[in-house]
Formats: C-alpha cells, sequence, structure tokens
C-alpha cells in the first residue's frame, strides 16, 4: 500500500506541475492576446479570473482544498484518524494548479502534500484500515509529495514525520521511506535530476561569519513571526467580511494584479526571483520591497480563499530577506562575509523553519538542493535559533495556527488519553428524540417519564435547534403554572455544543466543567442544524472500545 500510495503521489506531483505550466500559459499568454489593448494593466485581470474559477471550485466541490493544504492534512489526523475526503485530491490539483497559473502568490508544496495525503487516506479507507495505519499511510502521501517536488527523498520522510505526524513513530518509520523513495523514482522518470534553483557554491568564509549568521538567524525568525501574524489577521479580515465566500478570490485577486505589476516574479511561487537572489542580482533596496510585497502578496492571495502553500512564499520572503541582510553585511565587513546570496539561501532556510518549526526538514532539504557542505553549519545554526525565536513568542507555527483556530486539539499523542484519537461523529447518538418548542410542558413531563430519557434536544417549526430541555429545567418551574407553559418557555437556550470533527477529548473537557450530561451535535458551518446528541453513556462506550482497540493492537497487531 505505501507502494501504491509512492506512485500515486509521484504521479500525481508530475501531473500538478505540468497544469500549473499549462494554466500559466493559458492565462498569461492568452491573457495577453485577449487583453493586449491595456497594454501591461492586462496582468492584473489575470488573477482575478483566477481568483473567481478557484472560488466556485473550493465553494461548490470541496472547502477543504481551500488555504495551504498542510493545515487541513493535519486536522484530519488529529481529529478524523486520517479520513480525507477522496474528491479532496482533484479539488485541490485543479484549485492550486489555476491560482498558481493565474498568479496567485502561492507555492505548489503544500497542495501536493495534501495530494498525496489524500490519495492515502483513501486508500486506506478503501481496505478499511485501522486508524494507526490510516494515518501512516497520510504520512506515506505528504513524503511522496515533498520527495517528488523537491527531488529529496530524504526530506520528504522527514518533513511527513516532523510536520505531519509530529513525532517520529519507527513503526511507521519504513513504510513512509518505501513511499517517499517510490515517489522519488517516479517523478524522476518524468522531469529528470533537475533542481528548483541554481545554487552557486558558497562557503564560509571566516569563522567570524559565523556570529553574523547567528544574527540572521534571529532576524529570520522575527520575519517569520511577522509573516504568521499578517497571513492570519488577512484571513481574519476576509473571514469576517459579509460577502458571497465564492467571491472574495477574486477580489484578492485585485491586489495580487497591483502587486504582480511591479515584477512578474511576484506572481505564482517566484522561483525566478528566488534564484535572482541567490545569485546576488537584486539590489538591497530592491530585495526589501520584494519580500514585503510578496508576504502582502501571500497573505492576500490565501486570506481571500485562495488555493496553494505557503512553502515557497515563506523561501521567497526569506531569500529577499536574508539576501538584503547580506549584502549589509557585505558593506559593513566586506572582507570577512560571503556575497549576499550565500545569505539569501540561509535566510530561505531559516524562515522556513521558523515559521513551520521543521528545523530537521529545512536542514535536509536545503543540504539536498545545494548538495554542498561547505555552507551546512551556518545554516544549521540559522535555522536551529530561528526557531528557537519564533517558538520563544508564538507556540503555535504557521501550520498549527490554522489548526488551532478550527478548534483542534493538537496535543494527540499522549498515550495516557486514548479519547484524543477518537470523533464526536463516531460516537455520538443520530436520530436522537427531538421536542418541539410548542410541545406543552405537561406533556413534556409524561415523554420524560415513559422514555427514560433526562433531557431533549428542542427544535423550532422548521427543524432547527432552538436549545435543550432537560428535567431539572422542569423541576425549577414546578412552582409555576405548568398548564400554561410550552417548552420554549423553559428550555435552556445558551448551549455547549460539539461538532462532528472535534475529539472526545475536548468534548470530556467541556462536561466536566460545565456538568453537563449531554451536548448537541451541530453542524460547523449551520449551528441550528442537528446532527445528534451525545451523552455520557456514548462517551463510556466509546471508551471502552478504543481501550479493547488499543489492547488488541498491543498484542501484536
Amino acid at each position: 500500500m505505501a507502494t501504491l500510495v509512492g506512485i500515486a503521489a509521484g504521479l500525481g506531483a508530475v501531473a500538478f506541475r505540468w497544469l500549473i505550466s499549462n494554466f500559466h500559459s493559458l492565462f498569461f499568454d492568452g491573457g495577453e492576446r485577449v487583453f493586449g489593448a491595456l497594454g501591461r494593466y492586462h496582468v492584473i485581470l489575470i488573477p482575478v479570473i483566477g481568483g473567481l474559477l478557484v472560488g466556485l471550485i473550493v465553494h461548490f466541490f470541496a472547502r477543504e482544498a481551500k488555504g495551504h493544504g498542510v493545515p487541513e492534512v493535519m486536522a484530519a489526523v488529529a481529529a478524523r484518524g486520517g479520513r480525507i475526503r477522496s474528491r479532496v485530491a482533484l479539488v485541490k490539483t485543479l484549485a492550486s494548479s489555476i491560482c498558481i497559473g493565474s498568479g496567485g502568490s502561492v507555492g505548489r508544496e503544500g497542495p501536493i502534500v495534501q495530494i498525496g495525503s489524500s490519495v492515502g487516506s483513501t486508500v486506506g479507507q478503501w481496505f478499511r484500515l485501522p486508524e494507526d495505519w490510516l494515518k501512516t499511510l497520510v504520512a506515506c502521501g505528504a513524503a511522496g509529495g515533498i520527495s517528488a517536488t523537491f527531488n529529496a527523498p530524504i526530506a520528504g520522510v522527514f518533513f511527513a514525520l516532523e510536520v505531519i505526524l509530529g513525532r517520529f513513530i519507527t513503526r511507521s518509520f519504513g513504510y513512509v521511506v518505501v513511499s517517499s523513495v517510490v515517489a522519488d523514482i517516479v517523478a524522476h522518470a518524468f522531469l529528470g535530476d533537475e533542481q528548483s534553483f541554481l545554487v552557486p557554491a558558497y562557503k564560509l568564509v571566516a569563522a567570524w561569519e559565523i556570529p553574523i549568521y547567528a544574527v540572521l538567524g534571529i532576524a529570520a525568525g522575527v520575519v517569520a513571526l511577522v509573516f504568521i501574524y499578517v497571513l492570519y489577521k488577512t484571513e481574519d479580515i476576509f473571514d469576517a467580511w459579509k460577502f458571497p465566500p465564492f467571491l472574495k478570490p477574486a477580489v484578492g485577486g485585485i491586489f495580487i494584479g497591483l502587486i504582480g505589476l511591479y515584477s512578474f516574479d511576484l506572481f505564482g511561487v517566484g522561483y525566478g526571483g528566488v534564484e535572482k537572489a541567490l545569485l546576488g542580482e537584486i539590489a538591497l533596496s530592491t530585495l526589501l520591497f520584494m519580500g514585503l510585497l510578496k508576504l502582502v502578496a501571500t497573505s492576500i492571495t490565501i486570506g481571500s480563499g485562495g488555493s496553494g502553500g505557503v512553502f515557497a512564499p515563506s523561501l521567497f520572503i526569506g531569500a529577499m530577506f536574508g539576501g538584503a541582510f547580506g549584502a549589509m553585511a557585505n558593506r559593513i565587513f566586506p572582507t570577512i562575509t560571503a556575497p549576499s546570496g550565500a545569505y539569501a539561501m540561509v535566510g530561505m532556510a531559516a524562515v522556513f523553519a521558523g515559521a513551520a518549526r521543521a528545523p530537521i526538514t529545512s536542514i535536509i532539504i536545503f543540504f539536498v538542493m545545494t548538495r554542498d557542505y561547505d555552507i551546512i553549519l551556518p545554516l544549521m545554526l540559522a535555522v536551529v535559533i530561528s526557531t528557537i525565536v519564533a517558538r520563544g513568542f508564538n507556540p503555535d507555527t504557521i501550520y498549527t495556527t490554522k489548526v488551532r483556530k478550527a478548534g483542534i486539539d493538537l496535543s494527540r499523542y499522549e498515550d495516557v488519553d486514548v479519547m484524543r484519537s477518537v470523533t464526536v461523529a463516531s460516537a455520538m447518538t443520530r436520530n436522537f428524540p427531538t421536542v418541539s418548542t410548542e410541545m406543552p410542558v405537561s406533556e413534556l413531563m409524561s415523554k420524560l417519564a415513559r422514555s427514560g430519557h433526562h433531557g431533549f434536544p428542542v427544535v423550532d417549526k422548521n427543524g432547527s435547534l432552538f436549545g435543550c430541555v432537560t428535567l431539572a429545567d422542569v423541576e425549577a418551574h414546578m412552582t409555576s403554572d405548568i398548564e400554561s407553559l410550552k417548552v420554549e418557555d423553559i428550555a435552556t437556550k445558551s448551549l455547549i455544543v460539539a461538532f462532528p470533527d472535534q475529539s472526545m477529548h475536548e468534548v470530556m473537557l467541556k462536561l466536566g466543567a460545565k456538568d453537563v450530561g449531554r451536548i448537541p451535535v451541530v453542524d460547523r458551518e449551520d449551528r441550528t442544524k442537528l446532527l445528534g446528541v451525545l451523552r455520557r453513556h456514548d462517551i463510556i462506550s466509546a471508551y471502552r472500545g478504543k481501550l479493547k482497540e488499543s489492547t488488541r493492537r498491543a498484542r501484536g497487531y
């Protein structure tokens, strides 16, 4: 199965890059022919058209395809046992290739991780694998995606373990390696032994240069924190805007088009601009301005609802600010510092490490890309310092911030709590009896007595959730004129609710804190849509089932 996932991830990466290339030609070459009368200003319209298409595809076919991909995979592993809808791979491929091809300021690495992970999850669900093995196949897909994209199978393995699974699990390691190697072989057969960037051979000029790289690590950590803050602040602004969500990416496209007028390197993944920075071909002031514009452009693309990754943008931002740092260091210490391109390369690795808190992945990816050991010491130092600085000010990464905002707990590998891996959807009681707001309280009392239940969800005449009513609510109004009261008069309207993709651990904390015996389970998009009820009995049954499953697995599954 790991081999099958690796083949699919490799082919997916090849197809994805082919689609990006063809959509780029379609939008920019075709756009120049159609809108040529506008001169160079025709490029403003291209991201708008692309954004409109992306918004429609994502909104109506798979909303999980919105955003940068990796957080959605992490959420699936943490809250849904690794289950990802099979359609996500196709929708993500189409939406992200259109977004990048039309100039959206995003990367291709995040989408290919989600595409590969979706394939792994689909294969696991076909064969009805237990959750632990399903998560392993998700990691196999993620590793295969990174491996095929960067021609770096070792980096793919560590990305899957360090970022997606959150720890190095011995049992999963071998399968992830198999998938990563197979994906790289498949991609290599189509794409050859190409590198993402043309990187000159840089080396450490003098021992005195080490403290300068350490300062670059601190600066990179600060840049990573700013990137995370601006990205999610922009997303909050667009989310709060009362406007049709499928049209928001088109609005964001207006700003992307205006930014792209400054430099075409700000469109898409921007690897052309990165290569110029690595070669030291960009002036100091331009480096700073390009880095700032890329940060804004990526935040708008993703914040408005575009589809694409943050890996490539973080490399671009790191290269620009690192190159600017190196140019200033050259002016101050001309005899003991390497060219600005060396600092651009180290800045790329350090900014990504600070944003993703993935120092091992960063070091390995850049070592594989450069194939040069001479620069590895300053690179390792800057990467680790950037990670420490960023973690010191913000415990969330550029990936986990989105997962946490969705209300999902990522401390999921603590063996002391087996309920972290059980979802509400798998334990709740569906089709639980409800009562109407118009039901007389006297009739409610009879229903409580007959059913043996201690409470019911209350729905209005449209079937929307109104509140909950319990035996305690009835007892609190016994001194009133019961015959004149209806359920809506005594029901509790301020409810604690659960979502089907939440972990049971989170819900148990809610129950314990409020001493509630049951919680309505509602749709995350529409809190008036009742999906079921989670009772103490359901929790106990789920706990027993999980313990039995863990025991069977411990005995040699």
